[in-house]
């Protein structure tokens, strides 16, 4: 997907400023969510920015995974955990783990429409973290810090269709 072709939704997302961190996770600074994902960047800088990732296990033991939406900068109608994304620079998001756990729930609402209620930070058990580094399409990539988090939950569901594929 060239930038000019982008959904102007997850532009608009681009603009989002993501926390650089080095291989052990201190902050470095901080560069906006394109910057971030651009693959020339990544390559010719080293950009490596925090995420996460979560996994959503219902009572039954079932794992919701996400198509990710055709509009996706990265990784479109791609299959996935049930939700990743980043921590961005902004009160709140930049303390390590616990930003990433603020981070992911702000995202399990966003993206599945989970009501906020319906997740603590305390639901968010954390795994462990990885570095992860892929190219996805065209001038898009990720290079990446990314916390594991895993919850086990009944939550009511309202995909966003700009974020997650609806099942047709």
């Amino acid at each position: 997907m060239s930038a000019s072709a982008l959904d102007p939704i997850q532009e608009s997302l681009l603009k989002e400023e993501c926390i650089l961190v080095d291989l052990k996770d201190n902050p470095v600074g901080h560069r906006s969510k394109r910057e971030c994902h651009e693959w020339e960047r990544i390559e010719g800088e080293g950009l490596l920015h925090r995420a996460f990732s979560v996994f959503l296990f219902d009572s039954s033991n079932k794992l919701l995974l996400q198509q990710r939406s055709d509009a996706k900068i990265t990784f479109p109608g791609y299959f996935t955990n049930t939700c990743c994304s980043h921590p961005l620079f902004v009160s709140g998001e930049t303390e390590g783990e616990l930003g990433a756990r603020r981070a992911a729930r702000r995202k399990l609402n966003h993206e599945l429409g989970i009501p906020l209620e319906q997740i603590s930070l305390e639901d968010l058990h954390f795994i462990t973290r990885i570095h992860y580094k892929a190219r996805s399409h065209g001038e898009w990539g990720e290079h990446e810090i990314d916390y594991i988090f895993f919850i086990q939950k009944d939550v009511v569901l309202n995909m966003n269709p700009n974020e997650v594929q609806l099942c047709r």
